[in-house]
């Protein structure tokens, strides 16, 4: 007999794709890409510089104890106790000043972080380059630009010649010209530039070259004088910037007189 199709309600559709829709929790992708640890050398380390094979000593200073170290590649530790005596030591080499050390490789890491030449265990052979620590150090250096370009931008002229004064920049040209100059150094080191605004030593030094630059005051042989009366202020040690040990005289109370007049003559 042929099968004939049942009678009733038609079968029921297949329900949509559930699991498609279903939100894939990435939770188990985090930290799947695993980033090496980077060492180098300090300084100059030349193409290839291979690291002494010898075990090592390092000093435990929660058991205030000394243990002997060395790096086997198939040991799990590298506490020379933890290990069998006949393993074979390893080479650790640093190529182009540089070693990249596997997530998978932590007796090297271990090695490595524990090494008496370590530049975080008072050694100055090598170091681990903590990238976390070189960003946010150049995000603060960039902030602190940033800081240093407004005040360039945003300061009154006059204090901007005095900073540039300070920093031996020439004034007798086009503010902008001077701004400019002032920018080039704030790069080098926006940290000193920011600090040199509202700093009284700094706007004294202005002062002090630009009475110098005007003849108000002179350095004569080991001797800071009255230019017009040639009359004696302070002496001036042999070897010394005039400029500091003055601008030093000029912030005690005794010169603070001296300091008052000369502000006088340059208004």
């Amino acid at each position: 007999m042929a099968n004939t199709a049942k009678r009733g309600r038609p079968a029921k559709a297949a329900e949509p794709a559930i699991i498609a829709e279903k939100k894939v929790d990435l939770s188990r992708f985090k930290n799947s890409v695993k980033v090496p640890t980077e060492y180098e050398i300090i300084g100059k380390g030349g193409l290839v510089y291979m690291l002494n094979k010898s075990e090592v000593m390092y000093f435990d200073k929660v058991k205030n104890k000394q243990f002997a170290l060395r790096y086997c590649p198939n040991e799990p530790s590298v506490y020379r106790d933890d290990q069998n005596e006949n393993s074979v030591k390893g080479g650790i080499v640093f190529r182009e000043g540089r070693i990249f050390v596997p997530e998978d490789q932590q007796n090297l890491r271990d090695f490595l972080d524990m090494h008496p030449d370590n530049e975080a265990n008072g050694g100055s052979i090598f170091r681990k380059i903590d990238h976390a620590s070189l960003a946010k150090e150049k995000i603060e250096v960039d902030f602190l630009y940033a800081d240093a370009v407004n005040l360039v931008r945003s300061k009154p002229v006059d204090e901007i010649v005095s900073v540039a004064t300070a920093f031996a920049v020439n004034t007798d040209r086009m503010v902008d010209e001077v701004r400019h100059d002032l920018l080039v150094f704030a790069k080098k080191n926006p940290k000193a530039f920011i600090e040199a605004f509202d700093n009284p030593v700094i706007e004294t030094k202005a002062k002090v070259k630009r009475a110098m630059k005007y003849n108000l005051i002179s350095h004569k042989s080991g001797h800071i004088v009255w230019t017009d009366t040639n009359k004696h202020i302070i002496a001036v040690p042999a070897g010394k910037d005039p400029v500091d040990i003055f601008v030093r005289y000029c912030m005690t109370e005794t010169g603070s007189v001296v300091l008052d007049e000369i502000e006088r003559q340059l208004a």
